[in-house]
Order: structure tokens, then C-alpha cells, then sequence
């Protein structure tokens, strides 16, 4: 008897690797050699991936919180369902639609967050939702559309990045964060390639670089200046293509020419030395005598920043300046880090957009929208607050009353979140969809049981811009539903004027249609296309146009087909380091642990060290403290005590926090770039005493 098998994906990061579950009650992971991004390779993450569908801790059955207990009473789901649903439409009635705010995830599937933001926009009426991608690259997706016209995190297939000269890596721990990413590093310097890393932090991707610039936390942007400075001077600009292809040059060459070395070295940290020699190998030539090949890469680090969106546009200025956007093996692109980072914030689950990347602000995207839901344009809900800033209003006189989050665990993953917890305790319903008992489940008013990755079939879009298939590998235990089955029922409870579709495959169907003509458009990608292809690349207008593995070959998104150079400067840390909190805390990830850790620390194969504080030795010896001693940190918001972790590393004015476990976003600012709204969780002001002392 033949052992079935199903080709599907990884539930972790946005690599998306393929990979096969083979066995329906106790699946085990297999390699999928045939698929092309990761050609079988697997972090532990991934290898492991299949022990969380049997975890003894899985929800199957809704709970109903008793607020004056804090206890949990299983009930059946339609008590649940009818309950939610006759609590939202009481705080609509007195409050109106914006009383019920929706928080969503760039984990789920492409279906789920297209079907998350109909259901806020028609059923709902509010204009009261985003999600946590927000705090991922929203950064990088301002910076994108402004320079480029439009978003995809990157331009290319990331393979592409073993025929460059140079690869630069700012704010990125790829080895740690997707591992077999950085075999494509390794395939590069095998070719003779050179890679950059700039980072606080020596991390395992530093120390692959040929070249580690390690300057203070915040000051990415004023380092991509410098840079640009150098090759000014050096006159290493691609003058013939800033010229075809390009708007804005001249207003960014006078502004850059402030920003010497020596400046930067000031501000950085980072040997002015130092910053020559990365501008001569970003200006040098290949045997050949035609410019080398760079790709530029950014991450959290640099985009975590209230000066985020400016960094971005910063090395995007480079890159335009050295003629590389658009070259073959060449140019720039984020990162991406959730699952769905990609496909989550293009169909409508952010404040600002609606399906295929349409502003919700433009009256011919509503019309085309509106029209695929037979609904009026002038129903739908204008733009709403911005996920951090949604979160400060929960419970407030203007503010929603009710909360329904899907994909998220925002006690952890939240900055300032002893103040997010505040706001949700301030709500009179909070209502989450998850598979265990998060943080933030733990704290809700009704709990719904959902089912997990590898219990439903959907698409994922990966960090290239690949639409993938997810496909059901298992059955889901018995009393679990689907998010799309959860948001039918509540629908239907609610009088939607549209009834919701259950079957994923229908709801995507009718996202391509809602995508149609919208600069992230799957118009003619289908699930058997993806099955046939191994993925489709967007945009893809019709089902006989092949897709798009690089843009800007020819021109860019913008109507006159330019990318734009942007002046930016450097404006600081909102929070620099003073007397009282004199050095810098950033958090960041490790290789074991995934975003909040709900997941992944529920897997017996995934050491779970918990949470530490890493320091410098010099910083060490200034506290009298000494390796595996319990450190306290304190920054205006908040206080954690952990185990320390002495290491050469990090730089002696900066101590790093893994974020995986609740406490280190208690620390971390919530000041937010002006741009993209992000938090700039990777800098803040704190202050280290040992334990007890």
C-alpha cells in the first residue's frame, strides 16, 4: 500500500520552501527536491514543522472567557457564533460600524486576508482594520512604491543573487532567520562574489561577509549617504542610466555631498576607512570592463526605524545611482519576513488598500472592487488607523469596542506591549482565531478553534513574489473550523449583504478577479497553474501571459516608467541613549524560534532557551557581572529579567533581545515612522543592572 504524499510548504518564514507531509495521522516531513527555491533544503524549523498538528495543547472546541474568573467554559459553535455575532451588532448599533476593529497576519493565506478585508468592508462597515505585517516591511513597501511605483519585496528570483559581483545585506540575518537562504551566499563567494553585511551585530550571516560594517543601532541611513557621497566623488555614478530611467538625481547629489566619511564615521561608529572600501567594491568593475553586478538587500534592522521608509530610499538611491534596478542579477529588494508578508498586505487586510494593491482612497479602485462584491462603491469604509495606532485606540470614546484577530499574537509581538495589553483589557469583546492558547487568546472574551497550515489548502506568496499552493495534507480534528468557514458563519449572523464564500479555491477565484488591472494582479494565475509551475510570479494579467520573475527591466511602475531618487536625511533615533538608559537594546530573532514563538516553542525538537540579554564583554565587566548571571533591563517603558549572554559579537553600547518570548516587546519604542507606521522596535534607550543587586 502506497504511503500518500502531498507536496505543500513550510508554515514558518517567507522562503515558503517546498516540502512533502507524508502520511495522513502522524505526518512526517519529507524534502521536495523538485522545487526550486529551496531544492529540498530545510532549517530545523521546517524538518520539525509536522510535530505541531498532533500538539497535545490544540484547541478543538470554542471557549468562553468568564471575565470575573478569568476561567474558560467549552461550548458549541453556535452558541459561540451566534454570541460574537449579536455582541458586534449591539456595539455597532450604539457605536456605529468603526465600534469593531479587525487585526490580521502575515501568516495567513492569500484567501483568508482577501476574505478577512470583505468581510471588515461589506459585513462589518468598518474601516477599523490592519494587521501585524505592518511591523514587518511596510518600511520597504513605502520606499518601493515611491521609488519604483510599485511593491514586490523582491524585483527577482532570489537565486539570482548567486550571479552578483557584490551583495550587500543591511539589517538582515539570513542564515538565522531563513537558512537556506544563504546558500546562495555561499554559491556567490564559491563564484568569486563578495558579500556585505552591515549589522550591530556579528551574527552567523556577518560571518560569511567578506566585509562586516558594524555601525550603531539607527544609523543605516546616514551610512547609505556616505556611501553614495563616496561614489559621487569617485564619479562611479551610471550618469546614461540615471538619465534614460531616473527622475530626481541632481536634488540627491547636492544632498549627499554634506555626508563625508569622516561624518559618517561620527554618527555610525563605522571607520570612515571602512566606508571607502565598501564604495570602491560597489564602484569596481568586472574583467570584462562593464560594471559589477550589485544587489542590495535590506531587512528589519535597517527598516524597524522611524526613519525606516528614508533608510530604504536611501540604499534604494544607491542602487539607482550605481545603474543596477532592473539589470539581470542586479538591484534592490527586501527581505520579506512573515509567511505571507507578500500576499498578506496586497488583497486588503491593511488599512490603506483593497485587493491588488488598490488604494482604498481612489475612486476607480473602489468602483472595480466594489463591483466584484456587488456592492455600492459609497458602502465601502474609507481608511482606517494603522496597526499600532488601531491598537492605542482600542476601548477609547472614538476607538473600537470590540477587536477580532486572526494570525496574531499581539501580546507578544506588539511594541510597548504592557500598553497593548491595557488597551485589549479596555475592550468589551475581544474575539481571536488561533490553534492554541496564545498570549493573546489567553486573554480573550471567545476563543475559536481554527485549523492549522497543513488542515486547509491555500496560496502563499512568497518573498519573490511567488504564488504558491499550500494544499491540506491532513484532516483537521473534529469541532475545528476554517477562518474562511468562521467568517461565512459570522456573516451569515449578521445579515451581510454578499453571502461569503467557504471554499478557498472560489475565494480565489474571486481575488483574481478583484486583482484584475491593480498593480499586484493574479488575474491569471490559477491553482492549477501553481500546481503545473511551481508557482507563478505576479503580475500576471491573463492565464496565457508566463508571469513575471523580474521587473523594470524596461521601465519602472510609475505612469512615465522612472524611478524616482528621493532626498532624505538623517534625523536620529527617537529615543538616543542618555544618562539614565545609556545604551542602545534591539531585538531581533534566533534560529530555533519563530516570530512570537507560539509555534515553534511548542515543538520538543526546537531547543527553547528562553529569553537573554547579550553584552559585550567591556559592558560585562562595567556591570561586574559575568556569563549566564541574571540581568535586569529597564528602558521608559518596561523591565524583563534574563540570563546574559557575554559575547564579542555586539558592539560595547548595545545589548540584543530575542523577541520570541513575552517581555522584550515591554521595552521596545512605539514611535512610529512617519511614512509606513512602523514601530521602531530594533532601537531604544536602556539601562542594565544585574539582578537583584
Amino acid at each position: 500500500m502506497t504511503t500518500a504524499s502531498t507536496a505543500t510548504h513550510c508554515p514558518y518564514c517567507s522562503l515558503q520552501c517546498g516540502m512533502r507531509l507524508v502520511g495522513r495521522r502522524s505526518p512526517e516531513v519529507q524534502e521536495w527536491p523538485e522545487f526550486e527555491v529551496n531544492a529540498g533544503a530545510l532549517c530545523r524549523k521546517g524538518w520539525s514543522a509536522a510535530r505541531l498538528l498532533g500538539d497535545r495543547e490544540r484547541l478543538t472546541t470554542p471557549l468562553l472567557r468568564d471575565r470575573t474568573t478569568g476561567e474558560f467554559t467549552p461550548v458549541g459553535w453556535d452558541e459561540a457564533l451566534d454570541l460574537v455575532a449579536a455582541r458586534l451588532a449591539a456595539l455597532r448599533s450604539q457605536h456605529g460600524p468603526d465600534a469593531v476593529g479587525v487585526f490580521g497576519g502575515g501568516g495567513l493565506t492569500n484567501e483568508k486576508a482577501y476574505q478577512l478585508g470583505k468581510f471588515a468592508r461589506v459585513v462589518l462597515g468598518t474601516s477599523q482594520i490592519d494587521y501585524n505585517g505592518r511591523w514587518c516591511m511596510s518600511s520597504a513597501a513605502s520606499a518601493g512604491t515611491r521609488a519604483f511605483g510599485v511593491d514586490r519585496g523582491l524585483p527577482f528570483p532570489l537565486a539570482d543573487v548567486e550571479q552578483a559581483d557584490v551583495v550587500v545585506l543591511v539589517g538582515s540575518n539570513l542564515a538565522e532567520t531563513m537558512p537556506p537562504a544563504a546558500r546562495h551566499l555561499d554559491r556567490l563567494r564559491e563564484r568569486g562574489g563578495r558579500v556585505v553585511v552591515v549589522d550591530p551585530r556579528r551574527t552567523a550571516t556577518a560571518e560569511r561577509a567578506d566585509l562586516f560594517v558594524q555601525p550603531v543601532p539607527g544609523t543605516d541611513l546616514p551610512l547609505a549617504l556616505g556611501v553614495l557621497h563616496l561614489l559621487v566623488a569617485a564619479g562611479a555614478v551610471d550618469e546614461e542610466y540615471v538619465a534614460d530611467r531616473t527622475t530626481g538625481f541632481e536634488a540627491v547629489r547636492a544632498s549627499v555631498s554634506a555626508w563625508w566619511p569622516e561624518r559618517v564615521e561620527r554618527v555610525s561608529g563605522v571607520p570612515a576607512a571602512q566606508l571607502r572600501e565598501l564604495a570602491d567594491l560597489l564602484a569596481s568593475r568586472r574583467p570584462t570592463g562593464e560594471r559589477a553586478r550589485v544587489v542590495v538587500l535590506t531587512a528589519r534592522g535597517a527598516e524597524q526605524h522611524v526613519s525606516g521608509s528614508d533608510t530604504v530610499l536611501a540604499w534604494i538611491n544607491v542602487a539607482l545611482a550605481l545603474g543596477q534596478c532592473g539589470r539581470p542579477y542586479a538591484g534592490y529588494g527586501c527581505l520579506t519576513g512573515q509567511g505571507n508578508g507578500q500576499g498578506g498586505r496586497e488583497h486588503g487586510q491593511k488599512a490603506d488598500q483593497l485587493p491588488g494593491y488598490r488604494s482604498i482612497e481612489d475612486p476607480a479602485a473602489r468602483a472595480h472592487v466594489a463591483g466584484v462584491w456587488g456592492v455600492d462603491p459609497a458602502s465601502l469604509p474609507g481608511k482606517g488607523r494603522s496597526a499600532h495606532e488601531l491598537l492605542m485606540a482600542l476601548g477609547t470614546d472614538d476607538g473600537p469596542r470590540a477587536l477580532l484577530v486572526h494570525g496574531s499574537n499581539l501580546v507578544v509581538s506588539a511594541p510597548n506591549a504592557s500598553r497593548v495589553v491595557e488597551r485589549l483589557a479596555a475592550l468589551d469583546l475581544l474575539v481571536v482565531c488561533d490553534f492554541v492558547l496564545s498570549e493573546t487568546a489567553a486573554l480573550a472574551d471567545v476563543v475559536l478553534p481554527v485549523t492549522q497550515w497543513a488542515e486547509e489548502s491555500g496560496t502563499m506568496t512568497n518573498l519573490e513574489g511567488r504564488v504558491l499552493l499550500r494544499q491540506r495534507a491532513v484532516t483537521p480534528p473534529a469541532g475545528v473550523r476554517t477562518e474562511l468557514e468562521v467568517l461565512a458563519g459570522l456573516a451569515e449572523r449578521l445579515d451581510s449583504p454578499v453571502p461569503l464564500a467557504t471554499d478557498p479555491e472560489e475565494v480565489f477565484t474571486e481575488l483574481r478577479a478583484a486583482s484584475a488591472g491593480g498593480k499586484a494582479d493574479y488575474a491569471g494565475i490559477t491553482w492549477q497553474r501553481i500546481r503545473d509551475e511551481q508557482g507563478v510570479f505576479w503580475p500576471c494579467p491573463d492565464v496565457d501571459h508566463p508571469g513575471t520573475p523580474r521587473m523594470f527591466a524596461d521601465r519602472f511602475a510609475h505612469p512615465d516608467g522612472r524611478a524616482r531618487f528621493h532626498v532624505v536625511d538623517h534625523a536620529g533615533l527617537a529615543e538616543e541613549p542618555c544618562a539614565d538608559f545609556p545604551v542602545h537594546l534591539t531585538t531581533g530573532r534566533v534560529l530555533a524560534q519563530y516570530q512570537s514563538g507560539a509555534q515553534t516553542r511548542r515543538i520538543r525538537d526546537l531547543p527553547d532557551t528562553g529569553p537573554y540579554v547579550e553584552l559585550h564583554p567591556l559592558l560585562a565587566t562595567r556591570l561586574g557581572t559575568a556569563d549566564g548571571e541574571p540581568l535586569e533591563v529597564v528602558t521608559r517603558r518596561g523591565r524583563m529579567v534574563a540570563p546574559g549572554r557575554v559575547s564579542e559579537s555586539i558592539r560595547p553600547d548595545t545589548v540584543f533581545v530575542p523577541f520570541h518570548w513575552a517581555g522584550a516587546n515591554r521595552l521596545t519604542s512605539d514611535a512610529l515612522d512617519p511614512a509606513s507606521r512602523m514601530p521602531e522596535f530594533k532601537a531604544c534607550a536602556a539601562r542594565l543592572a544585574v539582578a537583584g543587586g
